[in-house]
């Protein structure tokens, strides 16, 4: 098996943001050669895959300045340095969405783009749903949306849906029904 690890040469930090911070690592290759990385580093993340009693999904509605449109989300946010995962999905589906959840469900963690990013994000399932109280960052406007199975997968299809997070959440919910 062939050592494929790149050694850092030098890291010059380019940004430094509220969420993220960009930087340029010189590397050296498996064969010797140099190349440059750019690299986003992000605190990590988690989304979660709210379901209410009447097995709907709770989605976000929300403009995405990226792709300049406006997507349906699972609720999701960016973990607090050395913030518990699940700690952070409680605070992020009760800030997003209003709901507290009396069950929850680590389902998987994945970094979402390694070729440039090093997110690292945890998808939890939430039940038992009760009402919280929503409390939305000053710049964060949303709508909630409550979705069937089959109406979040003609979304995906028409690219209502179309970030992995919440495509990859309705895949764990769809092989989560199919198994019961």
């Amino acid at each position: 098996m062939r050592n494929l690890e790149e050694k850092t040469i030098s890291t010059q930090s380019i940004f430094q943001g509220r969420v993220i911070s960009l930087q340029v690592d010189q590397v050296e290759l498996p064969n010797g050669n140099t190349s440059n990385r750019e690299i986003v580093k992000h605190p990590g993340a988690v989304a979660v895959v709210a379901i209410t009693p009447e097995d709907r999904i709770i989605l976000v509605r929300q403009f995405r300045k990226p792709l300049e449109k406006t997507i349906y989300e699972i609720p999701a946010g960016k973990r607090e340095a050395g913030e518990d995962p699940q700690v952070c999905a409680e605070r992020e589906l009760e800030e997003e969405t209003g709901y507290r959840a009396g069950k929850w469900n680590h389902l998987v963690s994945f970094y979402t783009s390694p070729g440039f990013a090093d997110e690292y994000l945890h998808l939890y399932q939430a039940d038992e749903l009760g009402k919280g109280q929503v409390n939305l960052d000053e710049d964060e406007f949303v709508e909630l949306v409550e979705w069937t199975l089959p109406e979040c997968v003609q979304a995906i299809s028409r690219g209502d849906i179309c970030d992995a997070k919440t495509v990859a959440a309705i895949l764990f919910w769809q092989n989560q029904l199919h198994q019961s």
